[in-house]
C-alpha cells in the first residue's frame, strides 16, 4: 500500500495517476474527496482530512509500506515554521508507530551549501529542516531536491499575453536549473514503487539544462513567434506583487529570501549529472503547457 498526500495538487495528482497506471495499491489523504475524478475515487482508498492531523495520518499510514509526502503551501501563513515543521510532526510520529518503510518527500536544492545560502533561504531552509525532521525518525527517506518549477511561469500568463513580458527578482543572465512537475512526479512514482532502496538520500531533479531569464525569453519568443522579454524586478517590487496577491508578510519575506539565495547561486551547487537530469526541456514545456495557457 502506497499513501499519496495532496492527490489533487499539481504534483500529487500526477504521482497518483502514475501509480494507478502501473497497477499499484494506493490510499489517498484528501480534504474533499469530491475533487478526485470519479474514475480515481473508484480505484483508491480514501482517508478524509488534512495530513497535518494526527488522527488522519494514523489512519492513513496503518499498513502502509510507502508514503508520498508534500507539505501544501499556505500563502497566508504567518508562522511558516509551524506550517512546515509542526504540520509534519504528526506524520513523523505515525511513520514510527506504523513502521512505514519508505517515504518520498518534495523538498529543495541547497543541502551542503554554505550556511549563508541554505540557512537564510526562506522556503528552502524550511524544506531542508523538514527533511531533517523526517530523517530523524529512522524511516528510509528520499528527498526530492528541486529547483524552481517551470509551472511557476503560469502565474505570469496575463503579463505574457498582454505585455509580452515576465518578471522575476533574478539577474537576467543568472543560469539556473528548472524542472517540470511531470518529471518530479515521475521520479517520485518510481521511488514509491521501488522496494529495493533504504537509508537516506537526496534525489535532484534538475531538468535537462540551466537557463537564465533571458534564455527563457528567447525560447518563449521562438515558441510564440513574437517577442517576449524578461524584466528583472527589485526585491521591493517583488514584495509589492506578492502583497497584491494577498500573501502574508511571513510568506513574502520567505519568498524574497529564497529568490535572493537562488540569485546568489544556491541552485547551482548541485552537480549536473546524467542521474540528476530530467527529460522535459523548457522549450517542450512551453509548447505543450505555456503556449496553450497564454493563447487560451
Amino acid at each position: 500500500m502506497i499513501v499519496v498526500t495532496t492527490p489533487t495538487g499539481n504534483i500529487g495528482r500526477q504521482v497518483l495517476a502514475n501509480l494507478l497506471r502501473d497497477g499499484e495499491s494506493v490510499r489517498v489523504i484528501v480534504r474533499d474527496p469530491t475533487r478526485l475524478p470519479a474514475q480515481v475515487r473508484d480505484r483508491v482508498e480514501v482517508v478524509r482530512g488534512s495530513h497535518g492531523d494526527a488522527d488522519v495520518v494514523n489512519e492513513a499510514f496503518d499498513g502502509a509500506a510507502a508514503v508520498f509526502w508534500l507539505v501544501p503551501p499556505d500563502p497566508t501563513a504567518e508562522d511558516l515554521k509551524a506550517s512546515y515543521l509542526e504540520f509534519t510532526q504528526p506524520a513523523c510520529d505515525a511513520f514510527v508507530r506504523h513502521q512505514v518503510q519508505r517515504v518520498v518527500g518534495v523538498s529543495a536544492l541547497g543541502r551542503g551549501t554554505a550556511p549563508a545560502l541554505a540557512g537564510n533561504a526562506g522556503l528552502v531552509s524550511l524544506s531542508l529542516a523538514m527533511d531533517d525532521l523526517i530523517a530523524a525518525t529512522g524511516v528510509s527517506y528520499r528527498s526530492l531536491a528541486l529547483p524552481s518549477f517551470m509551472e511557476n511561469m503560469l502565474r505570469q500568463v496575463a503579463a505574457i499575453r498582454a505585455q509580452g513580458m515576465f518578471f522575476l527578482p533574478l539577474d537576467g543572465d543568472r543560469r539556473l536549473p528548472t524542472c517540470a512537475t511531470r518529471d518530479i512526479a515521475a521520479a517520485a512514482s518510481r521511488l514509491l514503487a521501488d522496494v529495493s532502496w533504504s537509508g537516506l538520500e537526496s534525489v535532484p531533479v534538475l531538468g535537462p539544462e540551466d537557463l537564465s531569464g533571458n534564455d527563457m525569453a528567447r525560447i518563449m519568443s521562438d515558441v510564440f513567434d513574437r517577442p517576449i522579454r524578461f524584466q528583472q524586478v527589485t526585491e521591493e517590487q517583488f514584495r509589492a506583487t506578492l502583497a497584491g496577491q494577498g500573501q502574508s508578510t511571513a510568506m513574502i519575506e520567505a519568498m524574497v529570501d529564497m529568490m535572493r539565495a537562488k540569485n546568489n547561486g544556491l541552485d547551482n551547487a548541485e552537480p549536473r549529472t546524467p542521474h540528476a537530469a530530467s527529460p522535459t526541456s523548457f522549450r517542450r514545456w512551453c509548447e505543450e503547457v505555456l503556449r496553450p495557457a497564454v493563447l487560451g
